[in-house]
């Protein structure tokens, strides 16, 4: 077992070495919708619906209204009509006249702020937000960083488990943008797996990454699977 530990961790390092020689910034995969949308939620939104989306957020008690619980109403709402909330662009169903937000008329037009794709990549996280059984433990964005040095050549680029080390070896990764995967362990266990390694092939990673590397690498497979 131990050989195959070492085995491993040594294979590992020579394709790190030899994949960051022949990989160049754009190659690297862009990071998933939910990971841009966090970034966005937490420079715009959070002040007033929190950082979890309940609405509790530090400007809440300044309002006349409440904010909306996006855990709770998004769920309720498509794509549609979430961008014409986001983009200021909502119709009233009453009247039929232009109206932003078919929420409340205190929430910000965001249509000159906010592309097409961003607003989508917003309604992804709001999506997590919504339907996530697990919370946000650590940072995302360095989560994304860790996971480019030292994830993706067993779980690939994309995270979806073709690294190159998965031929090389014969093995599976866990494929990260799997909901089915990934959501049937909780946060703790994928600490746990992460620095103290997991079978035949998942290597131990403490000693090289911290608790708070590892909560970090969390957040960010979580919103791959989004």
């Amino acid at each position: 077992m131990k050989n195959n530990i070492y085995t491993l961790t040594l294979l590992t390092c020579l394709a790190m070495n030899s994949a960051e020689a022949a990989v160049d910034d754009q190659q690297i995969a862009n990071p998933p919708p939910a990971y841009e949308g966090r970034r966005l939620f937490v420079s715009y939104c959070q002040l007033c619906h929190g950082t979890a989306g309940k609405g509790d957020g530090p400007l809440a008690k300044a309002m006349s209204i409440t904010p909306a619980d996006l855990t709770t109403t998004v769920r309720a709402r498509s794509d549609t009509i979430l961008k014409k909330i986001i983009s200021g662009e909502g119709r009233q169903t009453i009247t039929g006249r232009d109206r932003h937000n078919l929420l409340s008329d205190a929430m910000p037009e965001w249509k000159n702020v906010f592309n097409e794709s961003q607003i989508d990549a917003l309604i992804a996280y709001l999506r997590f937000l919504s339907t996530s059984k697990h919370e946000l433990m650590g940072d995302s964005e360095l989560g994304l960083q860790i996971y480019q040095k030292y994830c993706t050549v067993c779980h690939g680029i994309e995270g979806d488990g073709d690294g190159i080390m998965t031929k090389l070896m014969g093995m599976r990764a866990m494929d990260h943008t799997n909901p089915n995967e990934t959501n049937r362990l909780s946060n703790e266990e994928l600490i746990r797996s992460i620095l103290d390694g997991k079978g035949q092939f998942m290597p131990a990673w403490r000693g090289i990454l911290s608790e708070t590397d590892a909560e970090a690498l969390v957040s960010y497979i979580r919103l791959l699977s989004q």
